[in-house]
């Protein structure tokens, strides 16, 4: 008996990889032959886990040796079965760097209402004071708030050439670079967006951008757990996410579920610490009088209680509401107590930052391939 291991190799061309439409040579199928005198040995992959599909490329290749080679040759068949690597969705965000930005910070909430915009811009503008090259993407798709605070409402990003691409120029206003949704949608509709729009939306915002050189750029993302904040993890390499919190047990529940988002193993997102929001109301006639409406502590308590650093905490003040309103953020201001409050807290956000980039290897990006991503966590 006289054939060579490319006599089986061309037999095995004549076969048709299941669903590929390529012969189980060309779609890499079979990944071993070995000639035993009259024995051959074939080793073949295939994607469909059921016993009708290994019978099925059994019987196939058996009589393809036996048809095209030699039909007294013992043919034994080894099928190992390995599952596709999921296809990339076209409105799914790609993971990749940004050039040129140095640190990437998300700031996140448990649910809405606690302050998270106010904090994040706040914090933007003491990074931009102390001397930073800041920007400020709103990922918040659902209800965006960051062109208002910044008082560019009526502004539009420009396009600029950049290496023969057109790309948008973030709108900068107080030192701080800016894109968000809200530049481009009508301020009295509704956006009513299924979650592959909203990604392919921000796919747009992170990389049709022209950001240039930063030091910070802080993602404003929207309240909860969900699709935007799994889009953002696997778009992007985040290097830490900052918690903002209330102090009562209702906001302190949905914080705790925020923070194991980015620590679930299949995220892991360091967790730089936890901001109370509205910790305390101090009237303007009682400069010295604290009145712990919401609670007192509960934030700081949270974080003790989950090893996180507490980063501090930002009183209830009519003028926070009233800057923020007017597009004109408190820590614009100079010598006062808000804005001596905003500062401390991004020196400690900075320090936990320093700590975590020393320590700890960069953030890649997150590859969720499987609904395990989403899973609830048990702590």
């Amino acid at each position: 008996m006289s054939f060579k291991k490319e006599d089986i190799y061309k037999a095995l061309e004549t076969i048709t990889a299941p669903g590929e439409g390529k012969s189980l040579i060309e779609n890499n199928n079979v990944t071993n032959v070995v000639r035993f005198d009259n024995e051959v040995e074939v080793d073949v992959t295939i994607s469909n886990p059921t016993l009708q599909a290994k019978k099925k490329i059994e019987s196939e290749i058996t009589k393809a040796i036996k048809t095209n080679v030699d039909e007294n040759i013992d043919v034994k068949i080894n099928v190992k079965v390995e599952k596709p690597e999921p296809k990339e969705k076209s409105n799914q965000i790609r993971g990749k760097e940004i050039p040129n930005i140095k640190n990437i910070i998300a700031i996140a909430s448990g649910k809405g209402g606690v302050g998270k915009s106010t904090i994040t811009a706040n914090t933007a503008i003491s990074l931009a004071k102390m001397g930073f090259n800041v920007g400020v993407l709103d990922a918040d798709v659902y209800g965006p708030s960051q062109h208002i605070m910044f008082d560019v409402e009526k502004a539009k990003p420009l396009s600029v050439n950049v290496d023969g691409r057109s790309k948008m120029k973030p709108v900068e206003n107080y030192g701080v670079k800016l894109l968000s949704l809200g530049f481009f949608t009508n301020p009295d509709q509704a956006v009513i967006w299924r979650g592959p729009m909203a990604s392919k939306a921000l796919n747009q915002l992170i990389f049709d951008a022209d950001w240039g050189a930063l030091d910070f750029l802080l993602i404003d993302l929207p309240p909860g757990t969900g699709d935007v904040h799994l889009s953002i993890v696997q778009a992007l390499p985040i290097n830490g996410a900052v918690v903002v919190s209330t102090p009562q047990n209702i906001a302190l529940a949905d914080a705790k579920k925020g923070v194991a988002m980015f620590q679930q193993d299949s995220i892991k997102v360091p967790v730089l610490g936890i901001i109370e929001n509205m910790a305390y109301f101090t009237p303007e006639e009682l400069p010295e009088n604290k009145y712990y409406i919401f609670g007192k502590d509960g934030a700081k308590n949270l974080a003790a209680d989950i090893d996180t650093k507490f980063l501090g905490e930002i009183p209830l003040v009519q003028s926070i509401r009233e800057s923020g309103d007017v597009g004109h953020p408190v820590a614009l201001q100079e010598g006062t107590v808000l804005e001596e409050s905003f500062k401390e807290i991004t020196k400690e956000m900075l320090s936990q930052l320093l700590k975590r980039n020393a320590n700890l290897p960069p953030t890649e990006v997150v590859r969720i391939t499987t609904m395990s991503g989403c899973s609830s966590v048990k702590k």
